[in-house]
């Protein structure tokens, strides 16, 4: 059967609204909270009018609808002064109406926020959580049997960081991540569980908002050296690519790793294994290395440190450095770290300082120079005419009293 042209624009005008109201009816199903404000405050709004109705004229307490409102919220939220009542038998039925839907109100609302607070609690400690607004944090990449005393050393170390700026990263056990949580100290640690190289586990760490991340060398899994450092090198270059000005410093196992870390703009590589070959050698040959070496890096004795240098003293020589800080405290100045802060930019800064030459032969040498830059390269003792270069720091051994 042919339909006409009426027809049809009949039936697209009769199905558009069926259209709309079926998007509202599955908006409000999907949306339970909106449907239940909206049924609570519909039926309000009608007991409201219907007792202003009901009492207006028979009731001097309900003279004026500002006196029908006091009396419908102070019903509802079950204060009940007893200043104004119903005496109509609307009136009434409108108020037995309205404490139901006060009871119901309430417990609707202490329902739905203790459910909030139940469900925020089991994403916090099964590390479902996403920092979204989180900004300058520590991003602890990897698993340790030793974590606790790792963070333990990391705030100390960093007497501005607290606890609640920490966000450990990893997949282990939820009974190794409770044991943690449950020590005062770290109770307000954030955890977000999870591998470490996908990018949207580290998303919902907030890697773009964080200060520094650290990737340590993963023991949650039986991984063979090789794949810890793999993985390690992988965290580092997806850190990276998602934000340039974090500082990152990662562990790693085997050295064969470190030029990988290098070409990702890795800012500080910890040797593990090479670390603990020189000190046992050292030991070896009755040198009393290890005992100086445990002395100055140990957090608590603050031996041995970094500091920020002086403007002023930039372009300057290393003597009038070490002079400085000898008169203001004592210290000793035993060298500088160069190249510190975020390697990326200070390649930056560099390549754009060697292009500044008309000379090619000149420029092909600065450029090459860029290549070879170290991040936090270490110069002992240069000698007091050495001149101090942007972007260093002091390498201090604190000055110590002695008691007795």
């Amino acid at each position: 059967m042919a339909i006409t042209k009426k027809q049809g624009r009949k039936k697209k005008k009769h199905g558009k609204p069926r259209t709309r109201t079926y998007a509202i009816i599955e908006f409000l199903k999907n949306n339970n909270i909106l449907t239940i404000i909206i049924v609570v405050t519909t039926l309000l709004v009608l007991c409201f009018v219907g007792a202003y109705l009901f009492e207006n004229g028979f009731n001097e307490g309900f003279r004026t609808i500002w006196d029908t409102l006091w009396w419908t919220v102070v019903t509802i939220t079950t204060v009940g002064y007893g200043d104004k009542y119903p005496v109509t038998v609307g009136g009434k039925i409108t108020g037995i109406v309205i404490m139901i839907l006060g009871v119901a109100t309430v417990g609707i609302v202490t329902g739905r926020i203790a459910s909030f607070l139940v469900d925020k609690q089991i994403k916090s400690r099964g590390g479902l959580i996403v920092l979204d607004r989180k900004k300058g944090h520590f991003i602890v990449c990897g698993w340790k049997s030793e974590l606790e005393t790792i963070l333990e050393n990391i705030l100390r170390v960093n007497p501005n960081l607290k606890p609640s700026d920490i966000v450990l990263v990893n997949d282990a056990d939820p009974e190794e991540i409770d044991h943690i949580r449950s020590l005062p100290q770290f109770k307000y640690l954030k955890y977000i569980k999870g591998d470490y190289i996908d990018e949207k586990v580290l998303q919902r760490a907030n890697v773009k908002g964080a200060h520094t991340a650290l990737v340590l060398a993963d023991s949650s899994r039986k991984f063979s050296v090789q794949e810890v450092d793999s993985r390690t090198v992988m965290a580092v270059i997806t850190i990276d690519s998602m934000n340039k000005d974090i500082y990152t410093c990662a562990e790693i196992i085997d050295e064969k790793y470190e030029k990988y870390l290098q070409f990702a703009n890795c800012d500080e590589i910890i040797l593990t294994r090479e670390l603990g070959r020189i000190l046992i050698s050292n030991a070896a040959n009755a040198s009393g290395i290890s005992h100086i070496a445990n002395h100055l890096l140990r957090p608590e004795t603050g031996g041995l440190s970094t500091q920020k240098i002086p403007q002023q003293f930039f372009g300057k020589t290393f003597g009038d450095l070490r002079s400085h800080f000898s008169d203001k405290g004592g210290d000793i100045v035993i060298g500088l770290l160069e190249n510190t802060g975020k390697i990326y930019y200070r390649k930056k800064e560099a390549l754009s300082d060697a292009q500044k030459t008309a000379d090619i032969s000149k420029l092909v040498e600065n450029l090459q120079r860029v290549k070879t830059i170290i991040p936090n390269h270490p110069v002992l003792n240069p000698g007091d005419q050495y001149i101090v270069k942007r972007n260093s720091k002091a390498i201090v051994v604190a000055r110590r009293e002695m008691n007795g």
